[in-house]
Parts: C-alpha cells; structure tokens; sequence
C-alpha cells in the first residue's frame, strides 16, 4: 500500500443495479499506483457481495468498509479517514467513470484538477462545459461557481489529501442536499492552482431513482449549506466570496430549487410555505446582479402567486 499516488473512494448503498459497472469503470484505469476504497453504508441488497467479488478478481489495492446506514456524507469521511493516496477521488456508486479517468486528473504538482462530466439519461449525453485555458487559480474557480457562470459537481475534482486531512476538512453530516459543493467549495479555499482538462472522463447516470432521491423540500437544504459556507469565509478573512454566497449563490439556489418544484408539479402552497418558514423569501430578496435576474425576483417577490399563475400560462417566466 506505499506510494498510492491515489485513493479512489466510493460510497455505495443499494446500488446493486449499477455498482459492478462502477467498479469494473475503476478497475480498468490505464493508470498505476491508485487504491479502491468501497464504503458500504448498510447496503441490504448485493451491492457488499458484488463489490467483494469484482475487487477480488482485481489486481488492484483496495479496502472495503461495511458500516451501519449513517448517509453517504459519513461514508465518504470514512473513505477520507482510512485513504492512504496522495490525492483523493470520488466516484458514486452508480456512475461510472472513463479508462483515463486518473491519467487525466493526475499531474502530482497542482493542489486539485479537473476534468469533465457528461449527464447521461438513457442513450444521450449532455454536453460539456469548455474551458479555455488549462490552468485555473482556486479562488477565480470559486467565484465563477458561485455566479453560477460554470456547471459543476464536486466528483470533476482531484484533491490533494493533505489539504483534506491537514485542514479537518469533512462533508458535513447537518444536511442532505449541498453537502457535495460545500466540501469542494470548502476544500478549493485552501489550495493554489486547479489544472484542467476538458476531457469528458466521468459519467453521472441520471435514472428515476435519482429524481425520487433529490425531489424533496429538501432541495432547500442547499441554503443552510451556503450560509455555513459563507460564514466560514468571512471566519478566513474573504470577505468578498462570503458576500458572494449571500447576495448571488443563495438567491439563484433558492430560486432555482422553487423552479423544479414547481415544474415537477408540487404543490404551490406547500413550496411557498416552506420558503416561509425558512425565511427564504427575505433571502431571495438579497439578489444582487443582472437585471433579467433581479426583476424576476422583485415580481416573484411582490405577488408569488400571480407571478406562479403567469408562470403557469407561458411556462417559460421562470428559467
């Protein structure tokens, strides 16, 4: 187990449909000196037999963990807590991820890389974004995830692990939803430089499992992780990120998730009750940016329900 130069970690919960594909996607890098690290999360279906099996027929390190059902955030400490590579990896455990994953992301120099993701729904693949240059400074990364000017998803990044473990740096078990971005957010704020590759190396699967997952209230979860967020910039003296999250990231999060529920056809008083008893709407109103934007907000905020009713003809009010 010396000189892992990468801990790839996977935590798994009754994903017995997808997980030998995930594993075997690990198994077959075209890269060496990497580890397997498989957190089963009181998995009650034959994700821990599969796993054990595809792992034992492989010639490659590997480590896995069977613990009580604690959520995936503990699953994916505990990955961090018992990983022995130089950097750290996370693939879930219905994804799946290209031969050069690892090979793309590696570069041993740079505190984190990227490469890039393709949602893939039955046969099609979305598109993905392109960068223009190959190296990136961590803070200008931040930023632009924060204006929301870049898709992203935390399982595009490498992390060095000593920023990781040096930092105490941990997905926060308070939340359910945004805990993913948080980490990374959280994580990025420490290190230098990102490198980055537009290569497409890693394949989130969207199924209707994956809907019934994310389509709860939930959803506004996201908010309490971006105050968190926020509140621990301010702490680390970036006073301009953590004015960001408030004035930018949390309008369009709360606005965005109000715009699934309603399209996913949840009721309208439930939604705005909810936002009511979050206090999400004197949030909403922090917006500062475009002007497009900003109006939206200022008649959502004026009347919600005439605007849903207007929303409800055209459809296309809210985007």
């Amino acid at each position: 187990m010396d000189n892992i130069k990468v801990s790839v970690i996977v935590p798994v919960y009754n994903n017995s449909q997808y997980i030998g594909n995930t594993i075997d996607s690990i198994i077959n890098q075209d890269f060496d000196s990497f580890e397997i690290i498989v957190i089963d999360d009181g998995s009650t279906d034959d994700s821990l037999r599969i796993v054990n099996e595809k792992l034992a027929a492989a010639d490659v390190p590997s480590k896995v963990i069977h613990q009580e059902n604690q959520g995936v955030s503990a699953a994916r400490n505990k990955g961090i807590e018992v990983s022995s590579g130089e950097y750290l990896v996370f693939v879930d455990g219905d994804d799946y991820v290209m031969a050069n994953h690892l090979s793309e992301l590696y570069n041993g120099k740079t505190d984190f890389s990227l490469v890039q993701m393709a949602k893939k729904e039955g046969e099609n693949l979305s598109s993905p974004h392109v960068y223009s240059h190959n190296i990136i400074q961590a803070k200008e990364f931040i930023e632009k995830e924060l204006k929301m000017e870049i898709p992203f998803n935390f399982v595009q990044l490498m992390y060095k692990s000593d920023i990781i473990k040096d930092n105490s740096i941990e997905f926060p078990l308070e939340f359910i939803y945004g805990e993913d971005t948080y980490f990374a957010l959280k994580a990025l704020s420490h290190g230098d430089e990102i490198a980055i590759s537009n290569e497409v190396t890693y394949h989130y699967i969207q199924h209707p499992e994956s809907a019934i997952r994310t389509s709860e209230l939930k959803r506004f979860d996201i908010v309490k992780a971006f105050e968190n967020l926020s509140d621990f910039y301010k702490k680390k003296g970036l006073d301009d990120l953590s004015n960001l999250i408030i004035t930018s990231r949390i309008p369009k999060a709360i606005f965005g998730n109000m715009n699934y529920f309603f399209y996913n056809g949840y009721d309208f008083d439930e939604v705005i009750s909810k936002m009511k008893e979050l206090d999400l709407l004197e949030k909403l109103s922090k917006y500062e940016g475009d002007g497009k934007f900003k109006l939206k907000i200022k008649l959502f905020l004026l009347n919600p329900r005439i605007y849903y009713i207007v929303w409800r003809k055209f459809k296309n009010s809210i985007d």
